[in-house]
């Protein structure tokens, strides 16, 4: 049997969730909190070469037994506040002079990270269970995050046109956001199914107060993950964008079968069923899904003939109000929390992190760049990848990396060439912390 890494062992994995813990948002980017990072970072790779190997998933049985699924779900929402509140603040300082942008760079894909970590530990029941309350939190968090992508498409004016990259590195790129909506997708897609071990409050968020069935409706009708380049039809795949062969334009992606696979359990559900209310409005934005449920589609995902078969009843019927039963119902809390904390701080938490986070000596620069090369090793990092390096600009199977970043593969000179443009910023970030380890 083939070796696989291995980042942690089963006694060093079970420190590290021991020693998770929740930091106050003026500490994102501190030195503290990049201990947190790397315990994370470490934990989501052992857990995703467990789990892929079928192996032991000792992460996940530490993660549930020391009660640490809440303190990821914190995180993840404490970050996402930074980059909201704090973030934009930030940029604009006049002494925000960063001696290297990288650090800057790990606080905002940590978030990423977080997504990861959970969307593997969550496939198990056991780990839903122990989230317990925050579960509500992290069905708002997927919830806002969907509806993001819905606005942006919608904007777009029809078809999605190309898009810019970024002026600075305060302005988040649109594929950053497709990126997480890939693991928020199949993060939500877990949280869904297992809806019958969730609090009460939990199904009702989902299909009354977030009234997901018809944001999903949304996604399938803009399809933010497809767009038109130059008359070229590009996808949006394994984190990048990549062109589609004539032939291939019907053929369905990992995230439109994720839409898909959500909306068949939340529609198809008795339980889903009997709590969500068919009103005239709901019922109109769910029969748009006829026009998309082509054979074409069936064909690739067969269950979806249940579901058409669902919405050709829908069409000649009136359902149910669903029963108005007396539950005393939950509301998400870590989002409220931490604004509250920091309501009208955020300037000063800026300021504070210009002075004692984004402005480390050379000494700890170099650390902290030492501490990633040991973190994110190549070897490793490979052996995370189901399948063969894909070229960076044309997508085809590659064998050539680039030689400084060592990141970024391609399969022959001249893509290599026309990607440059494009590369050229990651690629100065990731030597240059390769520069400082040296």
């Amino acid at each position: 049997m083939e070796q696989v890494s291995v980042v942690l062992l089963p006694g060093e994995a079970e420190g590290t969730v021991k020693s998770l813990e929740t930091l106050p948002l003026k500490e994102v980017g501190s030195t503290r909190w990049f201990k947190q990072h790397e315990y994370i970072e470490k934990l989501n790779m052992q857990a995703i070469l467990n789990a892929s190997a079928n192996e032991d998933e000792f992460v996940k049985e530490h993660l549930v037994s020391y009660g640490k699924i809440p303190t990821l779900i914190q995180k993840l929402i404490s970050v996402e506040i930074w980059k909201q509140k704090v973030f934009p603040v930030l940029c604009q300082l006049q002494d925000f002079e960063p001696k290297s942008t990288f650090p800057l760079y790990m606080v905002i894909h940590h978030e990423a990270t977080v997504i990861n970590l959970l969307e593997t530990v969550l496939y198990h029941k056991e780990a839903c269970e122990t989230a317990e309350e925050t579960v509500l939190d992290l069905i708002d968090y997927c919830h806002r995050k969907l509806t993001l992508l819905v606005a942006r498409s919608g904007n777009s004016g029809g078809e999605n046109q190309d898009r810019l990259p970024p002026k600075d590195i305060s302005d988040t790129p649109s594929l950053q956001e497709a990126s997480l909506a890939v693991l928020r997708g199949s993060l939500l897609k877990h949280v869904e199914q297992l809806c019958s071990s969730l609090p009460l409050s939990a199904l009702t968020q989902l299909l009354n107060t977030h009234n997901l069935p018809c944001v999903l409706v949304q996604l399938v009708e803009h399809c933010p993950w497809s767009r038109h380049s130059k008359g070229q039809l590009e996808k949006y795949t394994d984190g990048k964008w990549y062109p589609v062969a004539p032939q291939d334009h019907l053929k369905m992606t990992k995230l439109d079968g994720q839409v898909w696979i959500a909306l068949y359990n939340l529609l198809l559900r008795q339980e889903c069923q009997q709590k969500y209310d068919f009103n005239n409005y709901n019922k109109n934005q769910l029969l748009k899904l006829q026009g998309f449920l082509t054979e074409v589609l069936v064909d690739q995902l067969p269950n979806l003939l249940d579901l058409r078969r669902f919405l050709s009843h829908l069409s000649v019927t009136d359902p149910a109000p669903p029963k108005k039963d007396l539950i005393l119902e939950q509301v998400p809390e870590i989002w409220d929390q931490i604004h509250k904390e920091n309501c009208g701080k955020w300037k000063a938490i800026a300021k504070h992190q210009v002075k004692h986070v984004f402005n480390p000596s050379e000494q700890d620069l170099r650390q902290q760049a030492h501490r990633w090369a040991e973190t994110y090793n190549m070897n490793v990092m490979e052996s995370l990848i189901p399948e063969k390096p894909k070229c960076g600009f044309c997508g085809a199977e590659a064998a050539k990396r680039c030689s400084r970043c060592q990141s970024e593969w391609y399969c022959r000179r001249e893509c290599q060439v026309k990607h440059w443009q494009k590369h050229k910023a990651a690629c100065e970030l990731m030597a240059e912390a390769m520069r400082k380890v040296q």
